[in-house]
């Protein structure tokens, strides 16, 4: 039976796992590394936080993004934009050198077995287990308007379905949303010879300003993973005090921090190429001849139609244990949730109320804050994680049952409970 097993190699998978074999874990990563990067970002996309908070964890500090990009020369000083290429390419290169052993499987189920799980493949491989860390990235949980979702792929479809945009070449389409991904999936339209439109609820569009060179202007608006700023850096800095805040005050944070807003080194090529219709909602959709009518409502009342060759949303993910389909429906339907969500309440250790599974990345979001959206969660996430599997392996290896009563009638953990405590100095972190 295996200590761990990762179901996920995305910068949260790949990190957590780099910190478990080198705390000599007996361990299983399941997943193409980068895999949503390769093929649901666009091609051509840069990432909004920038070189040097986009290094994924290692102990140690080992295996960063500079390291990488030294080797082959190219730049991370400030104000260089991440190409979406470089990124990926370096998570493989992670990936190589702190995680060897990661599978290029897909996981069709993870069942409780006893007093661990069962994960299965679709090799037909059944690998027992003791814990579970689920890092299954943003796409399971994309966010797609109501109004949309009677229409067919073919006329309507989510920014994250697509990787390569010049199918779109000669056509007319309406992407609906503000933030970064619909204005840079929008631009990167038009350089592919579409004719996009930006269709959006905001009265304008808000630009995000550069970070200030190094050195200057860092008590003023400090940089972190989500943004430059106080606010955006209290959130990256401090998940474990977020963690213990009211479960609304949680979950608003990690739907609307950072606002929506598009990176300063896009505003340049959006302006001078597509049009926005803005202070504007979509009401309905419907097929109309070789495309899509919308029916728009503005702020004001009034209505306007817009017809298009396509929809694209880019309309964020929403985090929802119930699309989990490969987790078995007596855990899916019991986990304790955070408020009125469908997101996992998890203790500080990033396990969920089902004693053994761990959460990572934007199923975190809730219970941790904005960080676990970005890159830069992945060392506070990927040290914390592991306490808490170590934790939990050291229980059921003898350690003493403390018992817990049950709440909201999900059972409790049977022995063992991580308790609270407050944050561990940054000795205890690993460092970037």
């Amino acid at each position: 039976m295996y200590d761990l097993v990762v179901v996920g190699a995305g910068p949260y998978g790949l990190s957590i796992a780099a910190h478990a074999a080198a705390a000599g874990l007996r361990l299983r990563v399941l997943g193409r590394p980068m895999a949503s990067w390769h093929d649901h970002m666009p091609a051509g996309m840069l990432l909004t936080s920038g070189p040097r908070t986009s290094s994924l964890s290692a102990p140690g500090g080992r295996h960063t993004l500079a390291e990488y990009c030294a080797t082959r020369e190219l730049p991370t000083g400030d104000g260089v934009p991440l190409p979406l290429d470089t990124f990926t390419a370096y998570g493989s290169w992670f990936g190589e050198r702190a995680v060897p052993q990661a599978e290029e499987v897909t996981v069709t189920a993870v069942r409780p077995d006893g007093d661990g799980f069962q994960v299965q493949v679709d090799t037909g491989e059944r690998i027992a287990t003791r814990t579970v860390a689920l890092a299954v990235g943003a796409v399971p949980f994309a966010h797609r308007p109501w109004p949309l979702l009677e229409l067919p792929p073919e006329l309507a479809s989510h920014s994250s379905d697509h990787h390569d945009l010049s199918r779109f070449a000669g056509r007319d389409v309406a992407v609906i949303g503000a933030g970064q991904s619909a204005l840079e999936t929008a631009t990167l339209l038009a350089e592919h010879g579409a004719r996009p439109c930006v269709v959006a609820r905001t009265g304008r569009l808000h630009w995000a300003a550069p970070a200030p060179p190094s050195g200057r202007g860092r008590l003023r608006a400090p940089r972190s993973g989500p943004g430059t700023g106080w606010a955006d850096w209290a959130w990256s800095q401090a998940p474990w005090a977020v963690r213990r805040l009211p479960p609304a005050t949680r979950l608003r944070l990690a739907g609307t921090v950072p606002g929506p807003a598009g990176a300063w080194w896009l505003r340049e090529r959006f302006e001078s190429q597509v049009p926005a219709l803005l202070s504007h909602r979509v009401r309905s959709a419907a097929p109309h001849g070789d495309g899509v009518r919308l029916h728009l409502t503005r702020t004001d009342g009034r209505a306007d139609t817009l017809g298009v060759h396509h929809v694209v949303a880019a309309t964020g993910f929403t985090p929802d244990v119930g699309r989990l389909r490969l987790l078995h429906p007596r855990v899916r339907t019991t986990l304790r949730t955070v408020g009125g969500s469908r997101a996992p309440e998890l203790n500080p250790c990033f396990e969920s109320s089902w004693p053994g599974l761990f959460f990572a990345g934007l199923l975190a979001a809730p219970s941790f804050g904005p960080s676990m959206r970005f890159v830069h969660g992945t060392a506070f996430t990927a040290a914390r994680l592991l306490r808490g599997v170590q934790r939990r392996l050291g229980d059921r290896r003898g350690a003493p049952t403390i018992p817990r009563p049950a709440r909201n009638g999900v059972p409790a953990a049977v022995s063992g409970p991580v308790p609270d405590t407050a944050p561990e100095t940054s000795a205890d972190e690993p460092a970037r």
